[in-house]
């Protein structure tokens, strides 16, 4: 799978979880409100690293 769908799927799903814990108000609890940080944190960190090594094969010489 690639990264860039690999990315879109963990937002869609962290996005899915939210919306599901808003409608069942568990967005109080803390194990919750970390869960969310801690997978916001994760796709955050797998942006900047997919870009990085793009950004690195643009500057191998050809």
């Amino acid at each position: 799978m690639n990264n860039n769908k690999l990315t879109l799927l963990a937002t869609g799903l962290l996005v899915a979880f939210f919306f599901i814990a808003g409608l069942l108000k568990l967005l109080d609890n803390f194990i919750v409100m970390m869960l969310l940080f801690l997978g916001f944190i994760a796709i955050a960190v797998n942006i900047v690293i997919i870009k990085s090594k793009e950004d690195d094969k643009k500057k191998l010489p050809k």
